[in-house]
């Protein structure tokens, strides 16, 4: 990408999309395009396509998503499915139809099968079943990716795709019902050490392997991609290292500062057995992560504190 190219992040304001903006102007890129949800509902077919054929940005990161932890997603599979799904071929067909040079699409790991291959790599797709807590979230994310791969077959287009594993830093979700488990045990920590509480109760039993990336490094791949790969396979982001959930909830209370005790509720659901990412492919590209979970976490506690989202109930 040349630096002055038009470069459209949808998402921007999204942890994902905040952070593709913040490492494109660490590298020079000043001619960056954004709308806000309200300026722009990308679940509008047409509104899109007015975008697009107004503004023809030559690059796309596609960002925008709408996301959530186990609760949100086994409450309202139908809305993940579609509000995804939606925006997702309306964004990668518009950019289709007004001659995009290249387009990023951002996945996430859980569109590998429950019980893949671990560490799961890129070939592992649709080998078997997926996990059924996201289940609507994953097939909506697998249309999006393969849109891309089948626009390259039958156009010759040069849309790639990106799938992350666990991702947390700086202007994070940090609901109480709505967040992923990293944010929301920065929450429930926080809260419990201002509160005095002596117990803190997590799901599950604690014994779940789970993958995490820091989203600035993530960014820093994503901007790597659009200018080293193409491909229609999908590219891994991860560390290729992993941490149980009770090694995950020890760390995060040592980090906040809470000394209580914690509890797990074994009536509440684990999720996926394990999720490691295969990171061998970018690897080879040339790329590797620079963040550590414990560096991480601190700067993740850090932006919550300064975070008006942590305000919501």
């Amino acid at each position: 990408m040349n630096k002055d190219a038009k470069i459209y992040v949808a998402g921007h304001r999204g942890m994902v999309g905040s952070a593709i903006v913040r490492e494109l102007q660490r590298q020079g890129y000043n001619n960056i395009v954004t709308r806000t949800h309200a300026e722009l509902d990308l679940t509008r077919q047409e509104a899109v396509e007015q975008f697009f054929a107004h503004e023809r940005p030559e690059y796309v990161f596609l960002a925008a998503a709408k996301v959530g932890g186990i609760v949100a997603n086994q409450s309202a599979p139908a809305d993940f499915m579609y509000q995804n799904m939606a925006l997702e071929m309306n964004v990668i067909h518009s950019a289709w139809l007004n001659g995009c040079k290249k387009l990023e699409f951002l996945g996430s790991s859980c569109i590998y099968p429950r019980l893949a291959p671990q560490p799961m790599p890129e070939s592992c797709l649709l080998t078997s079943a997926l996990e059924g807590t996201n289940e609507a979230y994953a097939l909506a994310k697998i249309s999006g990716l393969k849109y891309c791969e089948y626009l390259n077959r039958q156009y010759g287009t040069d849309y790639i795709s990106v799938m992350p594993t666990n991702l947390y830093g700086p202007n994070d979700n940090y609901h109480p019902e709505h967040s992923h488990v990293l944010p929301a045990m920065i929450r429930r920590f926080h809260e419990a050490k201002v509160a005095g509480v002596k117990e803190v109760v997590c799901w599950g039993d604690g014994s779940p392997l789970r993958e995490f990336l820091y989203v600035d490094d993530l960014a820093n791949l994503c901007v790597f991609l659009m200018n080293n790969y193409s491909g229609s396979e999908t590219v891994n982001a991860g560390t290729g290292k992993e941490i149980t959930i009770k090694a995950l909830a020890e760390l995060v209370a040592r980090t906040v500062g809470y000394q209580g005790a914690i509890r797990w509720d074994t009536s509440r659901p684990n999720g996926t057995p394990r999720k490691l990412l295969d990171v061998s492919k970018a690897t080879r590209l040339g790329w590797t992560y620079t963040t550590e979970l414990e560096q991480g976490i601190a700067l993740a506690y850090e932006d919550f504190l300064h975070s008006p989202l942590r305000a919501e109930r």
